[in-house]
């Protein structure tokens, strides 16, 4: 490596904000900086973004960070990035122009088309190709559903006039000035579009979603050089040489690099992976079956649990009841209180996902009496937020056929160190929370790393610390888990 090269520039794309991080050599931050981008709610259930203003707002975190750290870009070794996944964008390949707006993860509108084809049978054939569960949770139906309310998008698929990408091809086309439509691995198998065992774009699926293959990416592994920045952005061609959904990068971040060891990042949403090696593995217990990464020739698969309510549920209770001014005064509302006082709080406000992936699902506060106060409601979501971790970890366990002995974490609620307790004396097993974060960040830049020579994966293992590890105060919570499933069933099916 060259001695000029002293930064991996990390560039994070998360639920609702941009996010770009600076790393030195010795794999600490050396500048971060995030902004917040707009999401729009045009019909209840529906959620939409701008695809500019995703890449307006990236751009401008770029070019902010590398003229505030002092840096020159030249000195940048190469890019790494983390993305939201799932989310779908459908653009001009001649004009570059979005023929509409991105369409998120949390998107329900496409549920009775996608309920159709569970109808018809087609759940088991998703989810022996793509690890996945027949939901509109993933891309697939969002591809078709504009395709076909958008005029002319269809044929003009057909004839190869538009592409679709993820948020990480999307990301790639702006960098590259539209020279480069690629996904990696991780995301792609995400889309509902790809087979996880012969790592192709299936043609029985894009049939069944009435697809063109001439939309889709090609595809990369997670840690190559995939392409290099265009003239004019930050005024030097950088490699861009490591690409992950954001879920895997933290899970690389976090160095669960052997089977058996599991991450849970507390963001918009809660998303536990287990690493389960070079096989993948089935789930009866409605996990997701994932790829994690490639490296080179090497194919790593996970066991994912989605839980829909994070800190989304605290950004409601901020927003939709007022009774705090920022998310992480959560907790010390929560603290004005001893327990939850007989409430508990189901965080289905986009339906369930692990174990239970109800799309129907809403979210509820139960046991309110006289008696309650905010104090007791702020407590309650946060103990329904780690509760829903517990289920998804317990499936995760069952179906992996390994106890899970330790939990490393990351992500903004993370950091809330009330919460961390909670959820490990619910977990009753240790919770660990390492030096650096954002995990997503950090594992982009690592993939980043080893692919430009920056690093090598023994420097990458001997930067990883933990800062805290949070083991159980309280023992046993077998009347509050059993509450808990009383609660989950009365939500169940809510909005059928």
């Amino acid at each position: 490596m060259n001695s000029d090269k002293k930064y991996i520039l990390s560039l994070d794309l998360g639920s609702s904000a941009a996010g770009a991080v600076l790393f030195n050599r010795q794999g600490q931050v050396v500048r971060q900086l995030q902004k917040e981008y707009e999401k729009y709610y045009p019909q209840p259930g529906w959620i939409e973004v701008d695809p500019n203003e995703i890449w307006y707002t990236m751009l401008s975190v770029m070019e902010e960070l590398v003229a505030t750290a002092g840096i020159q870009a030249s000195e940048i070794a190469g890019i790494g990035i983390a993305n939201q996944r799932e989310t779908t964008v459908i653009w001009d390949r001649g004009t570059g122009e979005p023929v509409y707006n991105a369409i998120p993860w949390q998107d329900r509108r496409t549920s009775k088309l996608v309920d159709e084809f569970r109808y018809q049978g087609f759940s088991g054939l998703v989810q022996r190709k793509t690890g996945l569960i027949l939901d509109a949770y993933f891309s697939a139906s969002k591809i078709s559903w504009i395709l076909d309310h958008v005029s002319d998008a269809r044929i003009r698929a057909e004839q190869g006039q538009l592409a679709f990408g993820t948020i990480d091809a999307w990301l790639i086309w702006k960098l590259t000035a539209g020279k480069t439509h690629v996904s990696d691995l991780t995301n792609a198998s995400r889309t509902m579009l790809f087979n996880i065992h012969t790592l192709e774009w299936d043609q029985e699926l894009l049939r069944l979603f009435n697809i063109p293959h001439q939309l889709l990416p090609a595809i990369c592994s997670n840690s190559e050089v995939i392409a290099h920045t265009a003239p004019g952005i930050l005024e030097a061609g950088i490699p861009i040489a490591g690409v992950a959904g954001d879920q895997q990068a933290a899970l690389f971040g976090q160095m669960c690099l052997e089977p058996g060891m599991v991450k849970n990042t507390y963001g918009s949403g809660c998303f536990a992976l287990m690493n389960t090696g070079a096989k993948p593995v089935a789930s009866d217990h409605y996990l997701l079956t994932t790829i994690a990464w490639r490296i080179g020739e090497n194919v790593t698969y996970a066991l994912e649990g989605s839980v829909f309510g994070g800190s989304s549920v605290f950004r409601w209770i901020r927003d939709g009841l007022g009774l705090i001014e920022s998310t992480a005064e959560i907790e010390e509302l929560a603290q004005t209180e001893p327990d939850n006082g007989g409430v508990l709080f189901v965080p289905a406000l986009s339906g369930l996902g692990t174990p239970h992936w109800d799309p129907y699902a809403r979210g509820m506060i139960i046991g309110i009496t006289r008696g309650t106060s905010s104090g007791h409601i702020a407590r309650a979501a946060l103990e329904g937020v780690a509760l829903g971790i517990a289920d998804a970890l317990d499936a995760m366990e069952k179906d992996s056929g390994r106890a899970i002995t330790e939990l490393r974490v990351d992500g903004t609620s993370a950091t809330y160190d009330f919460f961390m307790q909670m959820q490990t004396d619910i977990l009753q097993y240790p919770v660990m929370r390492p030096r650096v974060m954002p995990a997503s960040a950090t594992g982009a830049a690592y993939l980043a790393g080893l692919a430009t020579g920056f690093w090598t994966l023994q420097e990458i293992k001997d930067q990883y610390t933990i800062a805290r590890v949070f083991s159980p105060e309280v023992p046993g919570n077998g009347k509050l888990r059993e509450k808990w499933q009383k609660a989950i069933a009365r939500v169940k099916n809510w909005d059928l």
